[in-house]
C-alpha cells in the first residue's frame, strides 16, 4: 500500500503519510495558495499547480532531493487573427489535471480553457496539443458552473498503450485518441443532458461530464460522473451505460476506479444544482463491485448528521492496491480507509477546503 497522500486544498499542499497505526501532516508547502493539481511522478519528483488569480497559473517542481523551483507553465500561443470569433481565451486560466502519460518523463496537463498539453521532461516544459485545441468543434464547448471557460479535467493513459488517450471536458463530454493526440474522436454514445431541451439531450457535445476514471488492469473498462448521472462503458467509452441503481443520488462529482477489479468503482453522491451538499445531511460513499448491478452506501466513520461536505471531482483518491482511498471535502474534511471504504478515519488535521487528493504511488 501507499503510505503517502498529497493533499491540495485552497490554502496550500499537505504531505501526508502513515506512521504507526494512523496518518498524519508530515509536510506543508505554498501555504496561503490554491493548489488545484498534483502529481508525483515515477523518478520521485512532485509537480504540483497553483491557482493564483489575478496572478494567474503556475507550476512547481520538487526534485527528488526535496528542493522546490517554478518550472514553466503550459502556455498557449498568441491568439491568431482567423480565431476572431473563438468565444473562448487563448490564455491558461488554471491547470485543472496532471496525469502520467505512460513513458518515463511524459505529463499530459489539462487546462481552463480546456487546452491539453504534453511535457516529456516531467514537467518542465509544455506543447500545446494543437490537433485537439485547434479543431472547430471545440469552439462550441462551453464552460462550467458561474459561465466560466470549459475545463479539461480527466486524461486516461492506457498502461498499455501510452498512444491511447480519452480525455474528458466539462462541457464538451469525452474525447479518444489513439495516435498520441494527432487525431480526436467525440465517444458520448448512450450519454444523455437532461437539462437540454429534449432534441438536444443526446448531442454529444452537450454532455457535462464531472469525472472519468479507468481500471488500470483493463483499462476498457471506463466510469464516469455525469452531472445527471453515472455511466460505465467496457469498450473503451464508444458506448456508455447508465448506472440507475447507484444510491442515495445520481449527481456528484468525484468518481475511483479500482486499478484491478473492473467491477469495482467508488462514487460520491450530493444533492444536485443549487445546494450540492450530501443527501440528507449525511456524507457517504456509493460502491459498487458488480459493475454498477448494485451499490452498497459506504458511511462507517463519515459524519452522519449536519454534514454539508461537497467532494470535489479530484477529491477522491484510490491507491494502486485498490485497499487504500482518500476522501476530500469543501469543508476541509479528509477521511481514508483502509479496507476499500467500509470504514474510513480522520487524521488530526483541520485543512483548508479540499480539491485534490492525490496517493503518491
Amino acid at each position: 500500500m501507499t503510505d503517502r497522500l498529497h493533499v491540495g486544498t485552497r490554502k496550500g499542499l499537505f504531505e501526508l503519510s502513515r506512521r504507526g497505526g494512523g496518518w498524519a501532516v508530515t509536510g506543508t508547502h505554498f501555504l496561503g495558495d490554491p493548489v488545484s493539481a498534483v502529481l508525483a511522478l515515477e523518478d520521485g519528483a512532485v509537480l504540483a499547480a497553483l491557482d493564483l488569480g489575478h496572478f494567474g497559473a503556475r507550476l512547481w517542481r520538487r526534485e527528488p532531493d526535496g528542493a522546490w523551483g517554478e518550472v514553466a507553465a503550459p502556455c498557449f500561443p498568441p491568439k491568431p487573427d482567423d480565431a476572431g470569433d473563438d468565444p473562448h481565451p487563448w490564455t491558461l486560466g488554471k491547470i485543472w489535471a496532471l496525469e502520467p502519460g505512460g513513458v518515463p518523463g511524459r505529463v499530459w496537463a489539462g487546462t481552463m480553457p480546456g487546452g491539453l498539453f504534453r511535457s516529456d521532461d516531467g514537467g518542465r516544459t509544455w506543447a500545446l496539443n494543437t490537433p485537439l485545441w485547434c479543431m472547430p468543434d471545440r469552439r462550441q464547448w462551453t464552460g462550467v458552473a458561474g459561465g466560466e471557460q470549459p475545463a479539461l479535467h480527466s486524461v486516461l493513459v492506457d498502461p498499455r498503450d501510452p498512444a491511447a488517450i480519452r480525455i474528458g471536458v466539462s462541457t464538451a463530454g469525452v474525447w479518444a485518441s489513439n495516435d498520441t493526440g494527432a487525431s480526436w474522436r467525440l465517444i458520448n454514445r448512450g450519454m444523455y443532458a437532461e437539462y437540454m431541451p429534449p432534441e438536444l439531450r443526446e448531442d454529444p457535445i452537450v454532455q457535462d461530464v464531472h469525472r472519468l476514471a479507468h481500471c488500470a488492469a483493463r483499462p476498457e473498462v471506463v466510469w464516469c460522473q455525469h452531472h445527471n448521472g453515472t455511466f460505465r462503458s467496457t469498450d473503451g467509452g464508444a458506448t456508455w451505460h447508465e448506472l440507475t441503481a447507484i444510491r442515495p443520488s445520481k449527481f456528484g462529482f468525484a468518481v475511483a476506479a479500482h486499478p484491478c477489479d473492473p467491477d469495482t468503482a467508488w462514487f460520491a453522491p450530493a444533492v444536485k444544482d443549487e445546494r450540492r451538499i450530501p443527501v440528507d445531511g449525511k456524507l457517504v460513499v456509493a460502491r459498487t463491485h458488480d459493475g454498477g448491478a448494485s451499490f452498497e452506501v459506504l458511511s462507517r466513520g463519515l459524519p452522519q448528521q449536519h454534514a454539508y461536505d461537497l467532494v470535489w471531482r479530484h477529491a477522491l483518491a484510490v491507491d494502486a492496491t485498490g485497499a487504500r482511498l482518500a476522501l476530500g471535502s469543501t469543508s476541509g474534511g479528509l477521511w481514508l480507509s483502509e479496507d476499500g471504504g467500509g470504514t474510513w478515519t480522520m487524521p488530526d488535521a483541520r485543512l483548508p477546503p479540499i480539491a485534490v487528493a492525490r496517493f503518491a504511488d
